[in-house]
């Protein structure tokens, strides 16, 4: 990750040296008086201003393109650095002639102001990749260096390297201070800043039970933690893994650039000796050389060897901090393509956890009451229905004698009364029928897909809830912005086909794949791919959504702040929110326009000014010096970097603050409720 800091400091270095050596040779060359009319003061030597400093110019800043065209060479891949070398060798070769009076084509002050923005150009590129790589270097000092084990049952605790955490132990974590490894709260409720891993801006609260992730910062309180994974096994590993996948991975505008350039060494070679050879034949053998040099130093394709690059490095950057991690390039650009997005239903676009969303007491019995009496019988169950009533009803009162009636539900002795919770089996056995009224309601609710439960105290019937699987308050906004950008929503899920309608209509998807099976989502992915919709995104939270993910063209994996291992995706959202989907297909889209503009201008600006060096306009009296040449090609260098810094002006963020009241949550799978009950 520190590569290219050093080569920044590096090119840094010898640009500066580079600068202070080629001033002089300017000041005492033909070049500037010719341009100005200026003559520098004279004094005894001063001839040889240019031949001393110019040397020693090309031979400490030169060898570093001259070694990396070398290589391009020998592995048979013309390309930029070559291209550069023999702009050097030749202005070199000519100006070392012409001191010799063999030749007449003093170029020592073009050779040294080559050299010199030459290096300017990539201490430029070095510093931006070293930027752009900055913010996930960042990553990787977000892991403290010593973390406080708890050592004895009073609390006591040692400072111990967090290399030396083993799954099992316990750590505190102070207010303020960063989670060492991953692991679930044991003690203490604290507000956690997750925005490094997440991108999501506010804290949000942890508390005993939950998964914290190694990086984040508990903000106001202590927490403490059982460790269950440290080292390479943390989320942040996986990141860092996925971000150094991500730099690797060769994307196809870079090839496209690569190829760029090797076209454009063979049109420069063509163009220098179709230069030199019309040149000598009108019989002017310096001209020729001049001439031929110039197109040499004006071909080095700089602009064109930064325009991608840069904006790859940029983008995966920018995502970065927006809680998108790109693994693979190509899956980043193929995303401006995608026509349709497939979203997994359960947790992605729900939360994948019940809530009670009705609550239907019957007559003289409160709501408050109703819940108080549910949430104290299922206090000791581990069902995610009775978690979910537990955490609506307040001050519920202790139950006792609680017991579980096989596949009808369960009971307790409540307050003296006995109560039993479960569903429609649970009537049937008691030989109940609920009123006409709540009857009403419970049908309205299981049409929608609800889960129902019946509280019945001594026999009668006390109310009936109804839990659902709560649907994000962001995936709304995510379906209308998808479909602002002409992109089809299609929703997936093994839910019964009454549930998936509800929620898809509640959130105005176009299409809902309902009943699917864990296994058979890749083969939904292959049938929309059929039908014609080019370019199919998949989005999915789960280890069942791997094979889809991996059969999708871009694989979306989300809320990867947990679990980051999820290998088959192209794209990681470390948070839990679908608009970021959105987000992705706008980086896509902008990052792809600045590769085309930075290519177009890095290209044309070499095809016009190559014959412009050539000297075909030198009948009409317009020539370029090797000067103007190379103080023209690194201007495009500098518009190039400019035109990719301003992607750093798109605002990916999920419009968090202006997030409308959350809609009404949606009806959720039944399966296994009434097993339960």
């Amino acid at each position: 990750m520190h590569g290219h800091h050093d080569h920044a400091a590096m090119f840094r270095r010898r640009f500066w040296l580079s600068l202070v050596l080629t001033v002089p040779v300017v000041i005492y060359s033909h070049m500037l008086m010719t341009l100005t009319g200026w003559t520098p003061p004279a004094f005894s030597g001063d001839h040889w201003v240019g031949p001393v400093l110019g040397t020693l110019t090309f031979l400490y800043g030169g060898p570093v393109f001259l070694r990396a065209g070398w290589d391009e060479l020998r592995s048979r891949r013309p390309g930029m650095m070559l291209l550069i070398s023999m702009g050097l060798l030749v202005a070199f070769g000519a100006s070392a002639a012409t001191t010799l009076d063999l030749l007449d084509a003093d170029l020592w002050a073009e050779l040294t102001t080559l050299v010199t923005i030459m290096l300017l150009g990539h201490w430029l590129e070095m510093r931006a990749l070293g930027q752009a790589q900055g913010a996930l270097a960042a990553l990787a000092a977000l892991l403290p260096d010593e973390a406080e084990r708890v050592v004895r049952p009073d609390g006591a605790t040692e400072t111990v390297p967090v290399g030396d955490l083993r799954a099992g132990d316990v750590v505190l974590v102070r207010p303020g201070g960063r989670i060492p490894a991953d692991g679930e709260v044991i003690e203490g409720t604290a507000e956690v800043d997750e925005s490094m891993v997440t991108g999501e801006s506010r804290p949000v609260s942890k508390e005993a039970g939950e998964r914290v992730v190694a990086g984040t910062v508990a903000t106001d309180a202590p927490l403490r933690i059982r460790v269950d994974r440290v080292g390479e096994e943390t989320a942040l590993a996986g990141i860092q893994r996925l971000v150094a996948e991500a730099e690797a991975s060769k994307s196809r505008a870079q090839a496209l650039a690569d190829r760029a350039a090797a076209l454009l060494f063979y049109v420069a070679l063509l163009s220098g000796f179709a230069t030199f050879a019309v040149w000598t034949a009108i019989g002017s053998t310096d001209e020729a050389f001049l001439r031929t040099v110039t197109v040499l130093v004006i071909a080095c394709p700089h602009a064109l060897g930064l325009a991608i690059p840069l904006v790859v490095s940029l983008s995966t950057s920018i995502a970065a901090r927006a809680g998108i991690l790109v693994k693979d390039r190509l899956a980043l650009e193929r995303m401006r393509t995608v026509d349709a997005v497939l979203f997994d239903k359960t947790g992605t676009l729900t939360r994948g956890a019940h809530v009670v969303t009705g609550v239907a007491p019957a007559a003289g019995v409160s709501e408050d009451e109703l819940l108080a009496l549910a949430g104290a019988v299922e206090a000791d169950s581990e069902h995610p229905l009775a978690r979910a009533i537990v955490a609506t009803a307040v001050g519920a009162p202790r139950a006792t004698d609680f017991k579980a009636i096989a596949g009808r539900g369960v009971e307790a002795t409540v307050d003296g009364s006995r109560v039993a919770v479960g569903g429609p089996a649970l009537l049937r056995q008691l030989g109940l029928a609920p009123a006409a009224e709540l009857a009403t309601q419970v049908d309205a609710w299981s049409a929608r897909g609800a889960a129902v439960l019946h509280v019945v105290r001594d026999g009668r019937i006390a109310g009936a809830l109804a839990l659902e699987d709560e649907v994000r308050p962001e995936s709304k906004q995510a379906v209308d912005g998808l479909h602002r950008l002409g992109v089809r929503v299609v929703m997936i899920t093994g839910d019964a086909r009454t549930v998936a309608e509800a929620v898809g209509v509640q959130l105005g998807v176009d299409e809902v794949m309902a009943d699917v099976l864990p296994e058979d989502k890749d083969a939904a992915v292959t049938r929309l791919q059929d039908r014609g919709l080019r370019v199919v995104a998949m989005v999915g939270d789960g280890v069942n959504d791997a094979p889809a993910l991996a059969r999708a063209d871009v694989g979306i994996a989300i809320g990867a702040g947990t679990d980051v291992a999820i290998e088959s995706a192209g794209v990681v959202l470390a948070s839990s929110d679908p608009r970021a989907v959105i987000g992705v297909i706008t980086l896509s889209r902008a990052a792809y326009r600045k590769m085309v503009q930075n290519l177009a201008w890095g290209a044309g600006y070499n095809l016009v000014a190559i014959p412009l060096a050539a000297g075909v306009l030198a009948w009409a009296g317009i020539t370029l010096s090797p000067a103007v040449g190379a103080i023209l090609m690194s201007v495009s260098t500098v518009v190039v970097a400019l035109n990719a810094q301003l992607l750093r002006r798109l605002d990916l963020s999920p419009d968090g603050e202006k997030r409308p009241p959350a809609p009404p949550p949606a009806p959720a799978d039944h399966h296994g409720a009434m097993a339960h009950h």
